[in-house]
């Protein structure tokens, strides 16, 4: 594993050979019936899997990467996911020779030195041959896994050095061959997993995956491969055309951004991400050069495939929503990434917490620096969140079990030009179904007391971000709890002079002498009935505060998502009357008084009435 192997698997593979000519009408319903083929395998595996994680959070995802290692459709689940999974195929696919690949064989990759994200996200993946025996896609799946066989359970080791400290990394090993069960290969993997669930969610993947080999023999049998190799190249060619028609819409320049970690997991404070996009036509140039390269951080290591992947989630999130989601995408940009940096680590750095920072702080920064190119889409897609309040204890029969804390709850959701943040989660997570109440009670000895949004929490601006949500649980039962936490000095950021959303607080033992806030990370074992609260941050704000329309500042107090104070100090509205008689009234005339002397004091033009 090296440097020379990720610049490799990064290069722009070539089409695919082909003799076929294809209509577009032809190789679109190839395209869409792709589509149907990954909903089905991740729809499949939703179902199968035992693990709450997948069963009931939806965090997989579907794929088919063609012969070449290129992404030909996405479907189902997370793009975080989706831009990942080509890069671990892709190291599949330069071991054919080595491994004998065969029609009937199943893998399994997750090593983030040879094209993964972190340890967790298995990819499992089976090629698909035609009837030359020739190869022509791969179906993948990618999951979340609740364990890894690492130090700790989860995977989530705070002061790892090494990925090694994290479980087991595999990058290529055969499942499936020619149709037979590698049982050895099964039972030493399973072996390598702390929780029951596991063997039920790889046997699920296993099946599903299957399913896909099968859907897709069926087209090839009904279009042949030649056309379905023509329409690979057609759809993908048509992504990069339309992306670089976007990109050729927006003005020429270099637009950069600068976003902090608050901390490692160690404590070393303010860890950088830098971006530089440059537009240059209908060239598109994401460079993260400045990004922090300290070797001494622990924990801040995100995996060279999570970074490019990352980036292009925001960037996809940018453009016309329609243009297919493809290698396409890939092809229109130059993503840099220096080795050495945080974004592209030395081989063996630990990956676990680097899925969650810096990866979203790249995603962040890419929209920070193009939200003056693109501000009707300048949404961050982000989870700001250092890591949920997993808990762990053991049942009856003496087997371990993790609630790992993916619940519902609102977080992060920042506004765009035009629009106030909406929802629960940003969009990119949308297909990520949190963890409801009653399913979590129903698995484990917990109790969830509240989930509520809270008041003041969302990003103020001209559009307001969404409120985030305060998530309090009790354990019945002595348990462990780990916590990691930032995004509390550095919360996500606001855009184009709206202000940031809030702090991210974390408090363990809630309500007895032993209640602390968890300033940076903690793992402790939790008494009987202890109560534990995680505030989330709201999302950020976009456009100056005292621009928002006075009667929207009213409509979000009457609402309850802003204080009648913050009305006042934030926006500068001067609200009449009170809530318990519910006849609150926007002053006019003091409203344009405090808002032209908020406006003098920040040295911004006075805001129309």
């Amino acid at each position: 594993m090296s440097y020379a192997l990720r610049r490799k698997l990064a290069e722009r593979p070539a089409p695919l050979p082909t003799s076929a000519t294809i209509d577009p009408v032809t190789a679109d319903i190839i395209r869409g019936a792709f589509e149907t083929v990954c909903f089905e395998v991740a729809t499949h595996l939703g179902r199968a899997a035992s693990s709450p994680i997948i069963n009931q959070s939806n965090e997989r995802n579907a794929a088919i990467v063609d012969a070449h290692g290129r992404l030909a459709v996405g479907s189902i689940g997370t793009p975080h996911l989706t831009f990942v999974s080509q890069l671990t195929v892709r190291y599949g696919l330069m071991q054919q020779e080595k491994y004998g690949w065969g029609a009937g064989d199943v893998f399994l990759g997750n090593d983030p030195d040879a094209g993964g994200g972190h340890l967790p996200d298995y990819n499992v993946y089976a090629p698909v041959y035609d009837d030359a025996g020739d190869l022509v896609t791969c179906i993948a799946l990618q999951a979340h896994q609740g364990d890894t066989g690492g130090k700790d359970p989860g995977g989530f080791t705070l002061e790892a050095t090494d990925i090694f400290t994290e479980g087991l990394a595999i990058p290529c090993v055969k499942l499936v061959h020619r149709g037979e069960l590698r049982t050895d290969i099964i039972d030493m993997i399973v072996r390598n997993n702390r929780f029951a669930t596991f063997a039920g969610d790889l046997a699920a993947m296993i099946s599903a995956v299957q399913k896909g080999v099968q859907r897709i023999e069926a087209m090839i049998a009904t279009h042949g491969g030649d056309a379905i190799r023509a329409a690979i190249n057609h759809a993908i060619d048509q992504t990069e055309r339309q992306f670089r028609g976007e990109i050729a819409n927006w003005p020429d320049g270099t637009h950069e951004a600068t976003v902090y970690i608050d901390h490692d997991t160690t404590g070393t404070k303010d860890v950088k991400v830098h971006v530089a996009v440059t537009v240059d036509g209908e060239k598109l140039k994401v460079d993260l050069t400045g990004t922090d390269d300290r070797q001494n951080l622990t924990g801040v290591w995100n995996t060279f495939a999570n970074s490019r992947g990352y980036v292009m989630v925001q960037l996809a999130s940018m453009i016309d929503p329609t243009i297919v989601k493809n290698e396409g995408l890939f092809n229109a940009v130059d993503i840099v990434i220096p080795e050495g940096c945080i974004a592209n680590p030395p081989v063996n750095k630990p990956a676990a917490l680097g899925s969650f920072h810096p990866a979203c702080e790249i995603t962040e920064a890419v929209c920070v620096a193009l939200s003056n190119v693109v501000p009707t889409r300048a949404q961050p897609q982000v989870y700001k969140i250092g890591m949920p309040n997993a808990v762990i204890g053991f049942d009856g029969n003496g087997q371990m079990f993790m609630d790992q804390g993916v619940d519902s709850r609102s977080m992060d959701v920042s506004a765009v030009q035009g629009l106030d943040g909406w929802g629960s989660c940003p969009v990119s997570l949308g297909n990520l179904l949190l963890s409801q109440a009653e399913d979590a009670e129903s698995r484990f000895p917990v109790l969830n007391i509240a989930r509520e949004l809270t008041m003041d929490t969302g990003g103020a601006g001209q559009w307001r971000g969404m409120a985030g949500s305060r998530n309090v649980k009790q354990v019945l039962q002595p348990m462990m709890a780990t916590a990691w936490m930032v995004s509390h000095d550095h919360p996500i950021s606001g855009m184009c002079g709206g202000e940031t959303g809030t702090a991210y607080e974390n408090y363990f033992e809630v309500g007895t002498e032993r209640e602390r806030r968890i300033v940076l990370a903690e793992q402790a074992m939790l008494p009987e009935g202890a109560t534990i609260a995680y505030q989330h941050g709201g999302g950020g704000g976009f456009g100056p505060a005292i621009a928002r329309d006075p009667e929207a500042v009213l409509e979000d107090v009457l609402d309850e998502l802003v204080s009648i104070e913050a009305a006042r100090t934030q926006y500068g509205v001067v609200l009449t009357g009170g809530l318990e008689d519910y006849d609150l009234a926007v002053d006019r005339a003091a409203t344009r008084t405090l808002r032209a002397e908020m406006a003098e004091r920040a040295k911004q033009p006075e805001p129309a009435e």
